[in-house]
């Protein structure tokens, strides 16, 4: 965690703003009000003036007195956030070695200071060997290497023959690093901090349709972290936008439902916090949910995410029988006593019920709808409106 003491540059009299990056999302909305207050905070300008920061990474300290952009400094928490031990050693003492200040350079850092090796500890020479190899390895080796590798000997010739230099922090040899440009200034590369529900990868439609210039949303967030995001990239006219899904943990009977020419941001958002979330079981209830169902749109299927209760699922059931012995033994809507298992008749039992109701099977189970209203006013969110109404009639 980084905390920073924002203020404007240009008008200290204004006070100052102690913002906390990684900024939480069920802060960000707050946290822009306060820059906001100070007259700075925008999306793609440096005018936040760091008066103070406040991290493990004492290294950021040079960024005090600084002009920086509050995005840029949220991206850097969220890739330090999730640096190892190693990784904090190589991004400290490399950013020391290469005198690296502006944010745009230590965010590329984070990307290539894995390349470089810290000695920390010179107490076991054949440690330093292994965890050189490893560096010039991409991090990882087999067993087998490590078992046949000399460490003592590796570290020697890195020692004798590598350009060390003594940082504050620890000894460091940067191995050839180089310094490349991951990040352009503007558009962020892919980074998954924290898991989410759907990736989406958003371009102008002015833009070539295989250009460099995404943006990346990790849904769900709240809807200024969305704006911003589109002021980054230049978008200002909704109807400019291109969608492509990269990545979702829904189930794929949603994913090959959603029609990106047509959807919108705010319907996928709204679709990845229903289901943020979601256990496992339900997630594959809604896979046979959405299969019954059959809808057209992310807000249709945000609807029936948020009425999963108006639906029997029975996993794994692909035939009446194992409807109906899931239903005796499993669903919990019977004393299922296994001493009377031989004159229980699943069959017979699955093969009624089904009759009854607007059920099918599913490559995941067996689902069936039990709501009062139609499942097209399910889909609809017309349900909701009537109930809040207090109405019940069809």
């Amino acid at each position: 965690m980084i905390r920073a003491v924002l203020s404007n540059p240009y008008h200290p009299e204004y006070g100052v703003a102690t913002i906390p990056f990684p900024i939480p999302h069920d802060q960000y909305a707050r946290c822009m009000e306060l820059l906001e207050a100070l007259e700075i905070g925008d999306a793609v300008k440096a005018d936040c003036k760091v008066e103070k920061i406040d991290s493990f990474y004492t290294v950021l300290k040079r960024t005090e007195m600084l002009t920086v952009n509050v995005e840029e400094l949220n991206y850097i928490a969220k890739r330090l956030d999730s640096f190892d031990t190693g990784e904090a050693a190589q991004f400290q003492t490399m950013a020391h070695k290469l005198e690296l200040f502006e944010l745009k350079d230590l965010i590329n850092l984070t990307f290539c200071c894995q390349q470089a090796t810290v000695i920390t500890d010179f107490s076991d020479i054949s440690a330093v060997g292994r965890n050189h190899y490893m560096n010039l390895h991409g991090g990882s080796a087999r067993v087998d290497e490590l078992e046949a590798l000399d460490g003592v000997e590796t570290a020697r010739q890195l020692i004798e023959n590598g350009n060390g230099a003594v940082t504050p922090y620890d000894v460091v040899y940067d191995n050839g690093m180089k310094l490349e440009p991951v990040y352009d200034g503007r558009f962020f590369p892919d980074y998954y901090y924290e898991p989410n529900a759907i990736t989406v990868a958003v371009t102008a439609k002015s833009e070539p349709e295989d250009t460099e210039h995404i943006t990346w949303l990790y849904l769900p967030v709240v809807q200024e972290e969305i704006d911003r995001a589109l002021q980054r990239a230049g978008i200002t006219d909704p109807a400019d936008v291109r969608l492509r899904l990269e990545d979702s943990q829904l189930p794929n009977e949603v994913d090959v439902l959603l029609d990106m020419e047509y959807e919108t941001l705010s319907d996928l958002n709204e679709l990845a916090a229903a289901t943020d979330g979601l256990s496992k079981a339900d997630m594959e209830k809604l896979g046979a949910v959405v299969m019954l169902a059959e809808p057209k749109s992310a807000a249709q299927i945000k609807n029936l995410a948020e009425s999963l209760d108006l639906f029997d699922f029975a996993p794994d059931a692909h035939t009446p029988e194992e409807y109906g012995k899931y239903m005796i033994r499993q669903s919990g809507h019977f004393d299922y006593d296994e001493n009377l298992d031989a004159f229980y008749d699943y069959e017979k039992y699955g093969t009624e019920r089904m009759n009854a109701e607007d059920g099918m099977f599913t490559d995941r189970g067996y689902i069936a709808y039990k709501g009062y209203y139609s499942m097209e006013e399910v889909m609809n969110g017309s349900q909701s409106s009537r109930m809040e109404m207090g109405g019940f009639s069809r």
